[in-house]
């Protein structure tokens, strides 16, 4: 077997190519494919504790912390402090961060058609199938 056909190689590949491709899609927001996630996660359950909301876009505290702070810079989210539990932080979008994130929520169909563009709908539905097993193996 050869080095390039690794799998890990490989997956690192793909993974690269989807985020550059996220990430000029987005681009035209001013933020990045991970700040669109966010926002776009935002769009559909907005003013959620920041616990929540780390959940849902699968990132550790710290990296979530640096990302609000990026976006609350930018004037996309606030934080404001939770009415039922004094440690808790909600996280709420700004009327601009609600107008950007349902524009990239919008973008994603099309985006991702773009991406898979070279797949059949049944080799993407298998994709997509092995991507959920593959990620279901790490927790």
């Amino acid at each position: 077997m050869q080095a390039h056909d690794c799998i890990f190689f490989q997956l690192a590949k793909a993974s690269q190519a989807g985020a550059r491709h996220w990430n000029e899609s987005v681009a035209r927001f001013g933020v990045t494919a991970v700040q669109g996630m966010v926002l776009a996660f935002l769009a559909e359950e907005d003013d959620i504790p920041s616990g929540s909301l780390g959940s849902r876009v699968q990132l550790d505290s710290a990296t979530l912390t640096g990302i609000v702070d990026r976006l609350a810079r930018a004037g996309l989210v606030e934080r404001r402090d939770s009415p039922d539990d004094r440690r808790a932080v909600r996280i709420r979008l700004t009327e601009k961060g609600r107008t950007v994130g349902r524009a990239v929520r919008g973008l994603i169909p099309a985006e991702n058609r773009s991406f898979l563009s070279n797949l059949t709908d049944e080799e993407e539905m298998i994709f997509r199938t092995l991507l959920r097993k593959l990620l279901s193996r790490s927790g």
